[in-house]
């Protein structure tokens, strides 16, 4: 397998019409202090491992359960996942097998992008990802919050306990769904092959490879929008930019750069609109450009001409025949 030659930087970019992309404990769209909204790097991955996990590649850290001794249902510890999805049972923790353990890991596709802490029988290991994130900041303005109340198909009963009424007790149980009426968040990533260096010396890996790095993009096009939930379903990938360099080119929050700007009409389209083109523009340390978008809804704006631009569905260029 060829390693990586490059360092790549961009932008995910996830609309969510009528839905809760990364809710918060209370159910609400998750916000900083401002009431700003965001979604955390971790709604993210877990779309992507969740479509590596459907794809039957190795993924470590997904939960997955078990039935308990005494007939509950309980999520796997990490051991137990560990040794489920490697097939290999861990040695206890006065038996040293690091070199084993370390392989295991980096062959789990989600450890190879994202890296892991493992402490398991003895086992102390941290290893920084390939691919980092920032979060992902909402770019639309005035992003509304929808309460949608359920009403259940069944009774609860211990409602009458509850109650103050009879017709309150046969009344069906009530929830309530949550979502934004619309939103647009941006995460910026940047992929450094040169992380696992250090592991490629102690020959437990190769490398993060071509072949790696191939899967990241093909999730980073698709998983959101091929993640269906309840509260994801609208969720979906709209925009995706990719900027490949020289492993010595160093670039800032690419999503720092974005603003995002809401159509005036149903006729018109959303715009996406790059604010320093010129840190990308005629640039030898910059090796290709490509842009992944919904063409059909927004509109790019100020982007390097250079740039290399298809259909974020289909993944044929733009203006081919």
């Amino acid at each position: 397998m060829n390693k990586l030659d490059k360092r790549v930087y961009g932008v995910i970019g996830i609309s969510s019409i009528m839905a809760n992309w990364n809710a918060d404990f209370s159910g609400n769209p998750k916000s900083l202090s401002n009431g700003e909204i965001f979604g955390s790097d971790k709604a993210l991955k877990y779309t992507m491992k969740k479509k590596w996990d459907e794809e039957d590649k190795k993924v470590l850290y997904l939960k997955s359960y078990i039935i308990s001794d005494n007939g509950y249902l309980i999520p796997r510890t990490l051991k137990e996942r560990y040794e489920q999805i490697f097939d290999t049972e861990l040695k206890n923790e006065k038996t040293g097998e690091s070199e084993k353990v370390l392989k295991n890991l980096f062959s789990a596709i989600d450890v190879k992008n994202f890296g892991a802490t493992f402490a398991e029988a003895g086992n102390n290991i941290a290893i920084t990802g390939a691919v980092q994130f920032s979060q992902g900041m909402n770019k639309f303005e005035d992003p509304v919050a929808n309460d949608q109340p359920i009403l259940s198909p069944f009774r609860d009963p211990k409602a009458k306990e509850k109650s103050k009424t009879e017709e309150d007790a046969k009344s069906s149980t009530l929830g309530t769904k949550i979502v934004s009426e619309e939103a647009h968040y941006f995460y910026s990533f940047v992929v450094n092959p040169l992380a696992y260096n250090g592991y490629e010396e102690l020959g437990v890996t190769e490398g993060y490879t071509e072949d790696d790095f191939k899967e990241f993009k093909d999730a980073a096009i698709k998983s959101a929008t091929g993640f269906d939930t309840n509260s994801k379903k609208g969720a979906e990938n709209e925009f995706s930019l990719f900027v490949e360099t020289d492993l010595d080119l160093y670039l800032p929050n690419l999503a720092e750069l974005i603003k995002f700007e809401k159509r005036e009409d149903d006729n018109s389209k959303h715009k996406i609109i790059f604010k320093d083109s010129g840190i990308l523009e005629n640039r030898d340390e910059i090796i290709d450009i490509e842009i992944y978008y919904n063409d059909a809804v927004l509109e790019l704006v100020d982007f390097p001409a250079s740039a290399k631009l298809f259909n974020i569905y289909t993944g044929r260029e733009l203006g081919e025949k």
